[in-house]
């Protein structure tokens, strides 16, 4: 059989970034750091970086998964599209889930070179079930008194907790409890709770986005009916020129806007689509009393990705109205300049109607004047003749050939007439 040369690449890619296998107690810090589409190759050179500190191998060239064990901790390094995202991890017994966390171990130099900006810091604490269940009131203390919610994930293999605010350290908090959960379960269910994370606030960068557009689509809202009120009230058209300028700039604003916002529009989109299906695969059971996460995020993430995609919206129908109005102004404007056409045609007709008549008025001066001419000849051949003999009368001569004279001229100029006319009829 003959293989497709990318097969065993497609093969690969769907177990490029494997979950890890936890086994609680096990504590991580992760980052979720912003740096770019074309950040790639700074993000890996900085975990080599990391690495070679530790000295354990680096990441090979065009590697967008990698992790090693530094010693300390484990690091797990992923590179997304427009971001990376480090995890730390450390199987270590603790007694307070979030003090001392992983993140303390990174070397400070290190961290301070991490190129790009945060945009998601979590620390996950992962209890065993041997350990004492805590009450409402110590998770409540856990959170700094915020208020939290929870749910058990796994099918009730496991449950968990956050409040998703920033601590005092600058780091959200994540604590998993569990309850009967294999290591690659414990694994699959704390990435997809980090990815949770990572991927609300990166749908959230949207708001910003969105936030700014704003005051330029309302501008060119109001600009656009303006131009639309202008146009009703000139039925003849005469600045429909003027306007269509105007209105041509105006759209070339609303395709800058466009152009600015879709791509983070559409990022958000994605990532919103990918925080309700690591939801769904939480495999959530609710706890009584307590928020779950799906329902928290509905209530808060859902309404602001609403507000983004109207803004999204807005600009497309701006876009599709100014399209709409150039298009009917377009029309206006060839119509006037039909009959500006039809009105010079016909005074193009008119003139040529003149310079016909003109026309035919001056072949009959000619044939005058050239029967004047040949008849002045003609006298000057009968004087002539009369000297050698001639016995005809000048000036009877000069009357019988004056007709003659006067009519061939007229055939001639006719027939050069009809002789030019046949030459110019295909070129015009």
């Amino acid at each position: 059989m003959r293989e497709h040369p990318d097969r065993e690449a497609l093969v690969l890619e769907l177990h490029a970034r494997p979950y890890e296998h936890l086994l609680p107690p096990e504590r991580a810090s992760h980052l979720a750091v912003l740096t770019g589409v074309d950040g790639a190759d700074g993000d890996r050179a900085h975990v080599a970086a990391l690495c070679t500190k530790f000295g354990a191998p680096t990441p090979p060239d065009g590697a967008t998964f990698f992790r090693a064990d530094l010693g300390p901790f484990r690091l797990r390094w992923e590179r997304h599209t427009e971001f990376s995202t480090y995890t730390f991890h450390r199987r270590e017994v603790f007694e307070h889930p979030f003090l001392h966390p992983v993140f303390d171990l990174v070397p400070k130099d290190w961290l301070d070179a991490l190129p790009g900006h945060v945009v998601s810091a979590v620390h996950v604490a992962i209890e065993c079930h041997e350990t004492p269940e805590l009450t409402p009131e110590e998770l409540a203390r856990l959170f700094s008194g915020h208020t939290f919610m929870g749910c058990d994930i796994a099918g009730g293999a496991g449950t968990a907790w956050s409040d998703f605010r920033l601590h005092d350290d600058r780091f959200s908090r994540i604590l998993v409890r569990d309850r009967s959960m294999t290591r690659r379960q414990a694994g699959r269910h704390v990435q997809r709770l980090l990815e949770i994370d990572t991927y609300r606030l990166m749908a959230l960068l949207a708001q910003d986005t969105a936030r700014e557009a704003a005051p330029q689509l309302f501008g060119a809202d109001r600009r656009l009916a303006d131009i639309a009120t202008r146009t009703a009230a000139d039925p003849d058209g005469g600045s429909a020129a003027d306007l269509l300028k105007e209105l041509s700039a105006l759209a070339a604003e609303i395709e800058d806007v466009a152009a600015a916002t879709s791509h983070r529009f559409g990022a958000a989109r994605a990532y919103h689509a990918l925080v309700k299906e690591r939801l769904g695969n939480l495999r959530p059971v609710r706890i009584e009393g307590l928020q779950t996460f799906s329902e928290f995020m509905s209530r808060h993430l859902t309404p602001a990705m609403r507000r983004a995609t109207t803004v999204a919206e807005r600009i497309e129908n701006l876009s599709g109205r100014a399209t709409r109005s150039a298009t009917l102004l377009r029309a206006r404007v060839e119509v006037a300049l039909q009959e500006q056409n039809r009105d010079l045609l016909r005074s193009m007709n008119q003139r040529v109607r003149l310079q016909l008549r003109l026309q035919e008025t001056v072949e009959g001066l000619s044939v005058v004047a050239i029967s004047y001419y040949l008849a002045g000849l003609v006298r000057y051949a009968l004087k002539a003749g009369k000297t050698q003999g001639l016995t005809l009368d000048v000036d009877v001569g000069t009357s019988l050939a004056i007709p003659v004279i006067a009519g061939l001229a007229w055939l001639g100029l006719r027939r050069m007439r009809r002789r030019l006319m046949k030459n110019d009829g295909p070129s015009a």
